[in-house]
């Protein structure tokens, strides 16, 4: 699907880092609730981790065009890093994975996002059901800070109009925290604000929250740049233990860490104020010991960024 770049008279306007907490999605009246299963994910029909690919994805604030024709598949099971300098278009590419990109008024774009060959763009697909397929966990951890860690993880749920009785409840707050590697630190302070973990800590609790709804993607936008290397050695843990079940599309600048925890990696340049690209992508140990491209062995041996 095709949408139309927008005109605007106004001046591209600066993009929002991460909203400060997921929109809320209210189910329209009459509509049945759904009902969460108490079964793990695996077991759940259409729970499985998803491929997604984005084909021909070009993108416009107002008249700027900040990415021209990208096309990328990001594998089921897999970890796949987007890295680059500054202002190519990461982040934006990043958005739009999930619909995010047209929060902002005169953002628009084109192309199309498919998640096992769907395109979440499509017309007759709601952007809740996007959003709940297709989690994200920003660079600046969000918690809702004057609600509980047990009821932030459950945050998704209510969102999401789910319904799970308080058995379940428990269960899948232990199993989200567990899997985001908090269980053992906060699993006997539950009632306690969100807002007075650590950095590190409320980052593996938004990590929590994204998986309570059962994503099929999970995306990572900077999740270790604020953090301490101790926070960003426990969330690389957490992905990689992660990768098995939800596949993470990751942006960062940390190349070490895009060696240590991807299994592909996608090199984003804009180069003398043309809109942002893919130069090369492939493997991650081909990408930095071998790769194609002069620029991209620039980049990755920190030559430039």
């Amino acid at each position: 699907m095709t949408l139309p770049a927008q005109s605007a008279e106004a001046a591209q306007p600066a993009v929002p880092e991460a909203p400060t907490a997921e929109l809320p999605v209210v189910p329209a009246a009459g509509a049945p609730t759904a009902v969460l299963p108490a079964v793990p994910p695996a077991a759940r029909p259409g729970a499985a981790p998803a491929a997604l690919e984005a084909r021909d994805v070009s993108a416009w604030f107002g008249e700027h065009q900040v990415l021209r024709q990208v096309s990328l598949t990001m594998p089921a099971r897999r970890v796949t890093a987007l890295i680059g300098p500054s202002g190519c278009g990461k982040s934006t590419f990043l958005r739009i994975l999930n619909r995010m990109h047209e929060l902002t008024g005169s953002a628009s774009l084109a192309g199309a996002v498919l998640l096992d060959g769907e395109d979440i763009y499509d017309r007759g697909r709601r952007i809740t059901r996007a959003r709940r397929e297709i989690g994200m966990v920003f660079q600046k951890p969000n918690p809702f800070p004057a609600m509980s860690i047990y009821d932030n993880v459950l945050a998704g749920l209510k969102m999401n109009g789910i319904r799970a009785g308080r058995a379940e409840k428990d269960a899948l707050v232990e199993e989200c925290l567990t899997k985001a590697g908090l269980w053992k630190e906060v699993r006997d302070r539950l009632r306690q604000p969100g807002g007075a973990l650590s950095g590190g800590q409320q980052q593996r609790l938004c990590i929590a929250r994204s998986l309570a709804v059962r994503p099929r993607v999970l995306l990572m936008d900077e999740p270790c740049s604020a953090l301490d290397p101790t926070s960003t050695r426990r969330i690389e843990q957490t992905i990689g233990e992660l990768s098995a079940e939800v596949t993470i599309v990751i942006v960062t600048h940390n190349m070490q860490q895009a060696a240590r925890v991807s299994d592909q990696c996608a090199f984003f340049l804009a180069e003398q104020g043309t809109p942002g690209g893919i130069v090369e992508h492939g493997p991650t140990e081909a990408m930095f010991e071998r790769p194609q491209d002069p620029r991209t062995a620039d980049y990755v041996n920190g030559r430039f960024g």
